[in-house]
């Protein structure tokens, strides 16, 4: 293996003499989420689940939708090769959260390493990985590195890549050729990215599956369900899903809006980060909006039920006929869409750089509308007036989905190919 270009090396110290100055704000990030200290630990290596025997996978993704979409590919690849092991890793409290309910037995879950030399090698010692899979964007140069030079083969899946990372890659030039050169396999989200990618210098790129639209609806409780409908009592609803704070504000306008000619119409709020809850709350008075909280055991009584727990968005996609993805009004790009293809219409912002492809797909379907903070009321209250318009919409998600979520099973046999110490 060829030396890794200046910058990656000033990187790799840079990487090692931040981790006495960044270990105390992580380790209390994730504590203060409920996180063990134990377990929090595990961001610097030091792992709290045995090795099992046999070779093993390792899945890293960012955080819940970048887990979650690892999920379509482990039924296959346990049912082919049951001896083989998974391990996925992620950063975010809410991805271990969701992961621990959600992880096919046989599976784990750790905290991501953090990208330095010496963790890294911790982290090798005890989990010994016998392939690296990454998702979307997750290229961590010290982890390809600590990789490669173990001989472990690492793989990129459903990559992505906008124009503004396109340039930003151009920019890096050798590093950049270097760095995507060390992957044995990169599957891109579309041609494009494809051929983006080969441009940068990576030589063995095809394109595959999505994975997130092949990832299995987010699940719900029935009885809770139900007891929720029955409390709604027939009011028309709708939804706002995984708002980011300065979005909040916009939804809670355009709701007010709503109310004027539909009073007993009730929004569901559920933030990406419930530990905001106080702060909607007070924007909600602010509007005179009432408000109930999931957290504190209400029920969907008030103008504004504020969905402020974690793990129940396949409860709220079912509940709502008419859904807004949040993330989209401000700087976060976008989450997505495919998790609440499961029965109701979509409505999003204009930033959705990180799903850009998921939905230039649906709009294609006619699954999706964009909408700004202006129009947003109007939307949902077209939808609103026009339900079979909303169910149409809803219908067509899900046929798009499962047209975009095919060939995970023949990934799973390319992985498990391509995994070190895994027989053929």
């Amino acid at each position: 293996m060829t030396a890794p270009p200046m910058l990656l090396r000033l990187y790799a110290g840079l990487a090692a003499l931040a981790v006495p100055l960044l270990a105390r704000r992580l380790t209390a990030k994730l504590t203060d989420h409920g996180v063990t200290p134990a377990r929090a630990r595990e961001r610097f290596g030091h792992a709290t689940q045995s090795r099992p025997d046999g070779p093993l996978i390792w899945f890293h993704g960012a955080s819940v939708g970048e887990t979650l979409s690892l999920l379509p590919l482990l039924t296959p690849l346990q049912a082919a090769r049951p001896d083989v092991q998974v391990l996925i890793t992620s950063g975010t409290a809410s991805s271990a959260d969701i992961l621990s309910r959600r992880l096919p037995p046989g599976a784990m879950h750790q905290f991501a390493p953090l990208d330095t030399a010496r963790i890294l090698t911790r982290f090798h010692a005890h989990w010994r990985p016998d392939l690296l899979v990454l998702i979307e964007s997750e290229i961590w140069p010290n982890t390809v590195r600590s990789c490669t030079a173990r001989d472990v083969p690492v793989v990129l899946l459903n990559a992505r890549l906008s124009d503004r990372s396109l340039r930003r890659w151009q920019r890096l030039g050798a590093p950049a050729r270097w760095l995507l050169a060390q992957f044995a396999l990169i599957v891109a989200q579309t041609d494009a990215t494809a051929g983006n990618l080969r441009a940068l210098g990576a030589d063995r790129v095809q394109v595959g599956a999505n994975l997130k639209a092949a990832a299995p609806p987010p699940p719900d409780d029935p009885a809770a369900r139900a007891t929720v409908a029955q409390a709604l009592a027939g009011r028309p609803v709708w939804l706002a899903a995984s708002t980011h704070a300065g979005e909040d504000a916009a939804i809670l306008d355009a709701h007010a809006d709503l109310r004027a000619t539909r009073p007993d119409l009730c929004l569901i709020l559920a933030p990406r980060h419930p530990e905001r809850a106080d702060d909607i709350a007070a924007l909600c008075r602010d509007r005179s909006l009432t408000v109930t909280r999931r957290s504190q055991g209400d029920g969907p009584t008030a103008a504004v039920y504020l969905a402020d727990t974690l793990g129940e968005m396949g409860l709220w996609y079912r509940l709502a006929p008419i859904t807004f993805i949040a993330g989209s009004l401000g700087t976060a790009g976008g989450h997505n869409p495919w998790e609440a293809c499961i029965g109701t219409a979509i409505l999003h912002g204009p930033q959705v750089a990180n799903c850009a492809v998921d939905y230039a797909a649906l709009h294609r379907a006619d699954a999706a509308q964009q909408i700004t903070a202006q129009t947003l009321a109007a939307s949902v209250a077209a939808l609103l007036d026009d339900p079979d318009r909303a169910q149409a919409m809803a219908q067509a998600a899900r046929i798009c989905q499962q047209t975009q979520g095919v060939g995970t099973d023949a990934l799973a046999r390319l992985l498990l190919a391509m995994t070190k110490d895994a027989a053929p």
